[in-house]
């Protein structure tokens, strides 16, 4: 303000009255004042006005990592946002889950309060976490809980996109596993139990293997399966991220995909499309939960009820070009 005042030839208070809206200030200095202030660049602090309004018009996304399904869900929270006056800040762990269980309660204590109205926590690893104002959480990894939460269908996105291997005829069908501390990961576990069960075929315990949702951790799971002497003709990953793997190791192996291999992802991050080949994979709606968790913390920052605490988005069958019948029938 100092820098303000100098500037436009006015006092520090007169500034400080332009800044703040309050009377006592001609229209002509306002005008001139406000045109240096837009001139200099010149923002109040969100602290500052946090103290003065008890609100700054800032909503937090906070991520364990900025990897490809966050950053689809800070997309649609971005594309919520517009036109309701508020700001975006992104806030990362660092990508320190491992290390870091609970980063959500360290987190929020920094930011809630006086830098940010509420937050959307995207797959935080716990929920009971004390807070200052409303919270949404995005895939958290106990599922359901007291905040307001959007998921996505993982156990029938799971069956869809086994049915789909088992349809075309395979049964030696491996699995690279997600977290097994994410409930999403566990139900699409479970949704390959229990399409399995559906059709017919026991599974085969030996054809699991766990990627973690991680593209090392997916390659190492992926070379095991296609390295075993009676390997599977098709494997299901429980994300994008491992599915990609597949195909990488699958391609240094030498094993065609999909004449010799059938592969079937789960998310459908666009490097799924740019694949090679083009990506089979379970389509979640990534975006569409992003949006939908800001949108729902949007309505609790303005006081409104919410018509539903839990939304559970449905998941659809993405065919694309890496999956085909054993042998390599179309």
């Amino acid at each position: 303000m100092q820098q303000v005042a100098a500037e436009a030839g006015v006092s520090v208070s007169t500034v400080s009255k332009v800044i703040n809206g309050r009377y006592g200030v001609a229209s002509e200095t306002f005008d001139h004042v406000t045109a240096v202030v837009n001139r200099l660049g010149y923002e109040a602090s969100l602290v500052a006005r946090s103290l003065r309004n008890s609100r700054t018009n800032v909503i937090g996304v906070l991520v364990a990592d900025f990897e490809p399904f966050s950053a689809e869900v800070l997309k649609g929270a971005a594309d919520a946002i517009r036109g309701t006056g508020f700001e975006l800040l992104a806030y990362s762990a660092g990508g320190r889950v491992d290390e870091h269980v609970g980063w959500e309660r360290r987190y929020l204590s920094r930011l809630m309060g006086t830098l940010v109205d509420g937050a959307v926590l995207v797959t935080p690893t716990v929920t009971d976490v004390q807070h200052d104002g409303p919270i949404v959480a995005v895939d958290p990894h106990t599922g359901r809980s007291s905040l307001p939460t959007v998921t996505a269908d993982n156990l029938q996105g799971a069956r869809l996109g086994v049915d789909h291997l088992l349809e075309l005829g395979h049964r030696r069908i491996g699995m690279v596993t997600g977290r097994p501390d994410l409930i999403s990961a566990r139900l699409r576990e479970r949704g390959y139990r229990e399409a399995h069960a559906a059709a017919g075929v026991p599974v085969d315990e030996s054809l699991l293997r766990l990627g973690a949702f991680e593209h090392d951790q997916g390659r190492d799971a992926a070379r095991e399966l296609l390295m075993m002497r009676d390997r599977p003709t098709a494997i299901f990953a429980a994300n994008d991220r491992t599915a990609l793997a597949t195909l990488e190791v699958a391609a240094e192996l030498g094993i065609s995909v999909p004449d010799q291999l059938s592969v079937v992802g789960f998310d459908n991050i666009p490097e799924s499309a740019l694949a090679d080949p083009p990506l089979t994979t379970v389509q979640q709606p990534m975006r569409q939960m992003g949006y939908d968790a800001m949108t729902m913390l949007v309505a609790l920052i303005e006081g409104h009820d919410l018509p539903h605490i839990h939304t559970e988005l449905e998941t659809t069958l993405v065919r694309r070009s890496s999956t085909t019948s054993p042998g390599g029938a179309s």
